[in-house]
């Protein structure tokens, strides 16, 4: 069985991010995603390029976190080439920090039909997979399973932009949680058993009928079942999300090394 992967979301502005990764290191972590949210914050290649060395010594994978304003199936056409403009950016600063994917959120249902957002989204997917191949970035696009039902992205669209697309993708179970109003674990890792990496992020979350409300603290008993759910023969990275990723990918290490 391969070690799973253990680290928090959020490396922290430039300046602080080679003492931070020390830090990870000293606490177990072997993974990080670097928030993007809004935009890459790491602008000089040097300094993107110095984190990921950094990194790699450490044996900590980067992964990053793609901005907020992403929609793949927007009415609008310019919003659609800002979106491709944006993931690609992350693409490029993903290769500098050899960062190995950039997790995004496809986009928004708006007006239409779940199965033409589908398409739609589909469609873009394949020009930025097409680009990404043609600028030769290795840093790959990873679509989020998404918390709001307004949001595109159940895990089941995931898991078929997946297969027909040939990108990657993220699990989070806080937000099929939100969505499904159940983790769905063994319905979605039956669904992905092919697959032979699985990058999850988690946390804590309060939901309601529409869906995602918030990310919060990561409750042990939800480490413990998402832990105890695990398939033992895939490559496992976990990112946690909550408003407090260091001391909870600190207790998800330990309750792991206590069932494993």
């Amino acid at each position: 069985m391969t070690p799973v992967k253990f680290g928090p979301s959020g490396l922290g502005p430039v300046k602080d991010a080679i003492s931070n990764l020390e830090t990870y290191h000293k606490l177990g972590f072997t993974a990080c995603e670097i928030a993007f949210t809004y935009g890459p914050y790491i602008k000089k290649k040097e300094d993107a390029e110095m984190i990921g060395k950094k990194a790699k010594e450490l044996g900590i994978q980067l992964s990053i976190h793609g901005p907020y304003w992403i929609n793949l199936n927007s009415e609008e056409p310019e919003k659609i080439v800002k979106s491709k403009e944006r993931i690609l950016e992350c693409c490029k600063v993903g290769d500098w920090l050899q960062a190995v994917k950039v997790v995004i959120h496809p986009g928004f249902y708006g007006k239409r039909p779940k199965e033409i957002a589908y398409e739609n989204v589909k469609k873009v997917l394949l020009e930025i997979e097409e680009e990404r191949k043609k600028l030769g970035y290795s840093c790959k696009v990873a679509i989020e399973t998404t918390g709001k039902m307004n949001v595109f992205g159940s895990y089941e669209e995931t898991y078929n932009l997946v297969k027909e697309t040939g990108c990657d993708f993220c699990i989070d179970f806080a937000h099929i949680l939100a969505r499904e109003k159940n983790y769905k674990f063994k319905e979605v890792f039956g669904l992905f058993k092919d697959q032979e990496e699985i990058h999850i992020q988690f946390s804590g979350i309060s939901y309601g009928e529409k869906g995602e409300r918030a990310h919060i603290k990561t409750a042990e008993k939800d480490l413990k079942e998402l832990i105890s759910n695990l398939p033992k023969d895939k490559r496992i990275t976990i990112i946690n999300e909550s408003p407090f990723p260091v001391e909870d990918s600190v207790e998800a290490l330990k309750i792991y090394g206590e069932i494993n």
